[in-house]
């Protein structure tokens, strides 16, 4: 397979550029922004860079698979491998940003797991016609595929989806590259891209966080309120409803004290309405509040009101914080509880205390909310950053960071 790099004015004139050079048979794998380079670059517009895979005529896949580093099968005429091409360009592009690492650097680990799977002995297959064997293989990679999605606790239900909506466009004899391309493209499609906080359209936003307690809601909250107030240089207020615990206030009263931030412990609607008149000229109020059981009705009933106390007045978002260490039968519990008070965003910490991300996937897909922003440590501001499809897809299909 040959995967190149082409720049351009736009996306279009990038892909033109490519098919020149490589034909029409090439697949878009990736579209990013870059910086044109150079003396005074700083006054030469941004340019589009699409990376781009052709694949090349091939000698037929054999049992041995000496050729596995590039995961290419027995490869088809000129003419089917175009259609096959083309028909993997179908696929919409623009979700499929910054990198496209999983496929450019064929999913690292997966490789062996691949190869190791392909080098097992076979059974006797010697009365079987050859299209028949290339069938197997390529579901014997499904399958690899699969089970190590299952292995990232992809819950079954969606591996298996992912899996069949796959199948129906592959062919027996279809190049793995092809079978990889499109599953990698459908899981990130899936997930969708990040959305994250926003400007108001105009005046002030107020962004409410919730979620159970011990997730780390405190301390995004710090880390969103320090990217906004030092690098965006915006103006920010901070809040807190939770009266329940005192050492989460005078945590959050801390971090707004360093950010030179005003800072506020709410008790009711009405002071709510107080604080929207005092910060009027702010560009954020962020709201922590009470991580309390997601099964504590009453509790539940109070922050519904602080929710809603703001509609119709100025614009709001609602994060629900969960953390990745959490068991998805739990997840789909605390979703379900604040599903019935409101719309959410998803956050997910403490990345680095799981070694498997399948959860993510699996409340994208219940919940139907999009994902925003990730943590993975304590630091503030440094352990965030905007949820990466990409890089967790990479991850899910058994890739290496």
């Amino acid at each position: 397979m040959i995967i190149k790099k082409f720049t351009g004015k736009t996306e279009k004139d990038a892909v033109e550029t490519a098919k020149k050079e490589l034909g029409d048979g090439v697949v878009v794998m990736n579209v990013r922004d870059v910086k044109a380079k150079g003396f005074f670059s700083f006054l030469k517009p941004h340019l589009t860079e699409v990376t781009v895979a052709l694949e090349e005529e091939s000698e037929r896949y054999t049992a041995a698979v000496s050729a596995i580093n590039s995961v290419v099968a027995s490869s088809e005429s000129k003419e089917k491998e175009a259609q096959a091409a083309r028909k993997a360009s179908e696929e919409p592009q623009e979700n499929v940003r910054k990198e496209s690492s999983a496929i450019e650097e064929k999913l690292d680990s997966l490789q062996s797991l691949l190869e190791q799977q392909l080098q097992k002995p076979e059974e006797d297959k010697e009365n079987k016609e050859s299209a028949q064997k290339e069938e197997t293989e390529i579901d014997r990679f499904m399958k690899l595929l699969h089970d190590t999605m299952l292995n990232n606790e992809v819950d079954e239900k969606y591996a298996k989806e992912i899996i069949d909506e796959i199948a129906q466009i592959n062919k027996p004899n279809m190049p793995f590259d092809y079978a990889l391309a499109n599953i990698y493209q459908k899981m990130i499609l899936k997930f969708g891209m990040p959305s994250c906080i926003t400007p108001a359209s105009k005046g002030i936003k107020m962004v409410f966080f919730i979620g159970p307690t011990g997730v780390g809601k405190t301390t995004t909250i710090a880390k969103i309120a320090s990217i906004f107030r030092v690098d965006q240089k915006k103006k920010v207020a901070l809040l807190t409803a939770d009266t329940y615990r005192i050492a989460a206030a005078e945590q959050l009263r801390t971090y707004a004290n360093i950010l030179e931030v005003p800072f506020r412990i709410i008790y009711t609607v009405e002071e709510i309405e107080k604080t929207l008149e005092d910060f009027r000229d702010y560009d954020y109020i962020l709201v922590d509040t009470a991580g309390h059981s997601h099964q504590n009705s009453t509790q539940k009933e109070s922050m519904n009101k602080f929710i809603h106390s703001v509609d119709g007045k100025i614009e709001k978002e609602v994060y629900l914080v969960l953390s990745a260490t959490t068991k998805y039968r739990d997840l789909i519990s605390i979703a379900d509880a604040y599903k019935e008070m409101t719309d959410f965003k998803l956050i997910f910490t403490k990345l680095d205390e799981t070694t498997t991300l399948g959860n993510l996937l699996n409340l994208r897909l219940y919940t139907d909310a999009p994902l925003s922003y990730v943590t993975c440590g304590q630091n503030v501001p440094d352990d965030i950053e905007e949820f990466n499809p990409q890089k967790t897809v990479k991850k899910l299909l058994g890739g290496k960071n």
